[in-house]
């Protein structure tokens, strides 16, 4: 299977929408109180985030792209009777747009929990070039990421937004890889800069173990660090079970992205995508889980296709997620 990109099928979905930017808005803290991970240990806990105070846990949301429109992407959610999504951008970060996304938001009443960035240049979803070509890994590309997730960075604290987020590609393994080293150095200079702001900076699941994250988030060494726990990447990426990764995450899971998804038939091509219930992730014991560990933040709805199906399976996600969570 040829996954599609994700930044093109935000891009140029149904779901698809523009935003635009504006002043600065002042923040309370929005660092997550984190502690060391321990595995099998009945009494582990999501970290709390300020930004989820007062606010329902497990609330549903849907991850979209907003540009050019913001306005069109806010009554999707609003048709779709979803409250909070995660905001998907490219590179229209300027003032001007994060003034207008803010009041999109606003008008509709839609809470952003993250804004989630790729890019920029080339990204394969596949484990041959995807090495080479996805998040901060890769040198050819790492310095203007880095500057590209600075520039989300300033774009985040203008409309508000508590937290950025990415795939930081194929962490490497081995802590004695130079790419590693690397890799952590890179980590490290983005989450500082977000937490300039009092952002916190979320790692989203896919490429690498959950041991190979938890390793990497201790050497960077920040409190401002957070996991949006992708449930489908790490089955779409052969990782990990999502049940059995909890054990490992709990300590640090910020979001969540609600995503089905079947293991990798063949060693070139991840998983294959699907609609939640078609696919190999236990939703009944990952939100058994989720409130075992009192996870406050939200469920975003993540659905990799585009047209009418992919509205259907939104809907049909949001009731059958719905039921889960009580």
């Amino acid at each position: 299977m040829n996954k599609p990109s994700r930044r093109n099928f935000l891009q140029h979905s149904g779901l698809a929408f523009t935003a635009t930017v504006g002043a600065a808005r002042p923040f309370t803290s929005l660092f997550a109180h984190m502690e060391p991970p321990s595995v099998n240990n009945d009494n582990q806990s999501a970290p709390v985030v300020a930004s989820n105070g007062g606010k329902k846990p497990l609330r549903l949301g849907l991850i979209l792209g907003v540009e050019p429109d913001p306005d069109a992407a806010m009554a999707k959610l609003q048709n779709l009777g979803i409250a909070t999504c995660q905001v998907y951008m490219e590179h229209n970060f300027e003032p001007a747009f994060a003034k207008s996304l803010r009041q999109s938001l606003d008008r509709a009443s839609i809470e952003a929990t993250s804004l989630v960035v790729g890019g920029p240049g080339k990204e394969s979803w596949d484990f041959y070039d995807g090495p080479l070509t996805i998040g901060l890994v890769p040198r050819d590309t790492r310095a203007a990421r880095i500057a590209h997730l600075k520039a989300a960075s300033d774009f985040a604290v203008r409309c508000d937004i508590p937290a950025v987020q990415t795939h930081c590609g194929f962490i490497p393994e081995n802590p004695n890889d130079p790419l590693y080293k690397e890799a952590v150095a890179a980590m490290r200079e983005v989450a500082e800069y977000c937490g300039r702001y009092r952002q916190n900076f979320r790692y989203e699941t896919g490429q690498e173990t959950p041991i190979t994250l938890v390793r990497a988030i201790h050497d960077v060494g920040l409190e401002n660090q957070g996991v949006n726990f992708d449930l489908a990447n790490l089955i779409l990426y052969g990782k990990a079970n999502p049940v059995d990764a909890i054990e490992l995450l709990a300590p640090y899971i910020q979001g969540i992205h609600a995503k089905d998804g079947l293991w990798p038939a063949n060693p070139h091509n991840l998983g294959e995508e699907v609609s939640i219930g078609k696919g190999k992730v236990d939703f009944p014991r990952i939100f058994q889980r989720l409130k075992e560990i009192h996870y406050g933040g939200a469920v975003t709805i993540e659905r990799e296709i585009s047209g009418a199906q992919q509205l259907e399976d939104v809907r049909a996600a949001k009731n059958y997620l719905q039921q889960l969570i009580g």
